[in-house]
């Protein structure tokens, strides 16, 4: 009888032990969520303004008007392969460049690192591109409100959740791991993985769901352009926000 006690005690101790474990756990998502929040809440506030004051121009400032026509030639000509050139250089070259001379990334040989992460930008930007060829093919070339919302709720709530952001936790997750898959496999667990996926999300939809309504609220072939300056613009601004 002492026995069977002593042993529903060891189990009720070992019961609460993992109780307080999942709730250290959940504290600590919970606090990486809110400190990821702070950390883009500002650099968010300053891409809205850059891409609403871009979007405005388009449609009001008649002197602008050659410079986006200009670049809705370059797009329509080239196609994916604008798309790739333009994110690798707005998403990757001038931030990694950045991080770089800042030396805010000091890690690992420059030349090689900087290829990988151009090279994953320039796939991205066709990747992209063919997911806004998708929704003008569903839900049409329109920029009225319904259209609009259309497009922001299918891209942040199904292409971001089931493919964009878990690729990005993904490739970060390697780059965090100096690009070595064995490392990466070692020091990466699924819960240090699901982790990263569910802060991306959330910071996602925080700073990209006003984002992407003003992307879609440009003609077709503006909106890979504006989307890379407005990722270019974000990046930067994270890195010097993320350091002071």
């Amino acid at each position: 009888m002492i026995f069977i006690e002593s042993q529903g005690e060891s189990i009720y101790g070992w019961r609460y032990v993992v109780e307080r474990c999942k709730w250290g756990q959940e504290e600590r998502m919970k606090q990486r969520v809110l400190w990821a929040l702070r950390q883009n809440f500002i650099p968010g506030l300053f891409l809205w303004g850059f891409g609403l004051s871009l979007v405005l121009c388009f449609y009001y400032v008649n002197a602008s008007r050659p410079w986006f026509e200009g670049i809705i030639k370059l797009k329509m000509a080239y196609g994916y392969a604008y798309s790739a050139f333009s994110t690798a250089l707005f998403g990757g070259l001038i931030p990694y460049l950045f991080m770089r001379v800042s030396r805010r990334d000091t890690v690992g040989n420059a030349w090689g690192m900087g290829t990988i992460f151009v090279g994953y930008w320039a796939l991205r930007g066709m990747d992209v591109d063919a997911f806004y060829r998708l929704q003008a093919f569903l839900f049409g070339h329109g920029v009225d409100w319904k259209t609009i919302i259309t497009k922001v709720l299918v891209d942040q709530f199904v292409y971001c959740v089931i493919w964009a952001t878990p690729v990005t936790a993904l490739f970060y997750g390697w780059k965090e791991a100096g690009y070595c898959f064995r490392r990466w496999k070692q020091e990466q667990s699924a819960r240090d993985f699901l982790d990263k996926v569910i802060i991306f999300t959330i910071t996602t939809w925080m700073v990209w769901t006003p984002a992407t309504a003003i992307i879609y609220s440009l003609p077709s072939a503006l909106q890979i352009p504006l989307f890379n300056l407005t990722l270019c613009f974000f990046v930067l601004l994270v890195s010097v926000y993320g350091k002071k």
